[in-house]
């Protein structure tokens, strides 16, 4: 039955009728199949390549904002307060950026950048050259995760691990300020509230001493 079956699709084949199905149908759509499987892996390498090319621009953005964000930082006592809010603002905004970015050791990256910088900003006060020196490593550190993230991200969790068991960094003379400032700001309800209370105390005292003095001198006008 088998055998039979084999033979009449054989003679089919070899027919003129067999053929013209062959190239005019089956041919066709096989071709069409595989070229579809053709463009639709050239199209998936190109998108590929495509969102990589992105990515690594915007990685080269952020970097470049934070290392010009950290030469900033390094000369951060020199800075007129618009000058350190623009600092600040852009630092932020790179950090947020480079948080987002799809690459191994993003967060890392991230966390370690906001730790030079404050770092740069309390060497700028007194230590100029630890400030270039900490920029320095600041700058290497960056491009080294840009160029080799692996490695770079290796570097970026051993130094945050030896940073955490690091004495408590004295802050800065902006950092006092804006505690004291604080300090005072909270203190002031209590001081007003301590006022209030002296004065509507004060004035009962007085008007009943007013009002004892004036008793004492009607009497005495009578007897004259």
């Amino acid at each position: 039955m088998l055998q039979q079956w084999w033979n009449d699709i054989v003679r089919w084949f070899n027919s003129d009728g067999g053929q013209t199905v062959i190239t005019s149908a089956i041919i066709p759509f096989i071709a069409i199949v595989v070229g579809g499987v053709v463009a639709g892996l050239i199209a998936r390498g190109a998108i590929k390549r495509l969102i990589a090319q992105q990515d690594r621009e915007h990685k080269a953005a952020a970097v470049a904002t934070l290392i010009a964000a950290g030469r900033r930082a390094a000369t951060w006592s020199t800075l007129s307060a618009p000058e350190k809010d623009h600092v600040e603002h852009q630092s932020s905004e790179a950090e947020v950026r480079v948080r987002l970015l799809p690459v191994l050791g993003a967060t890392l990256a991230a966390d370690w950048a906001a730790h030079q910088l404050a770092t740069m900003k309390k060497n700028s006060t007194n230590y100029s050259f630890q400030a270039e020196q900490d920029l320095a490593d600041f700058q290497d550190g960056l491009l080294n995760w840009q160029s080799k993230p692996g490695r770079a991200k290796k570097l970026f969790a051993q130094d945050l691990a030896a940073w955490k068991y690091e004495t408590p960094v004295t802050p800065t003379a902006d950092e006092q300020l804006a505690t004291k400032q604080r300090e005072w700001s909270a203190s002031q309800p209590a001081a007003s509230g301590s006022s209030s209370g002296s004065t509507s105390g004060s004035t009962p005292g007085s008007t009943s001493n007013s009002t004892s003095a004036a008793t004492a001198v009607l009497p005495q006008a009578a007897g004259k």
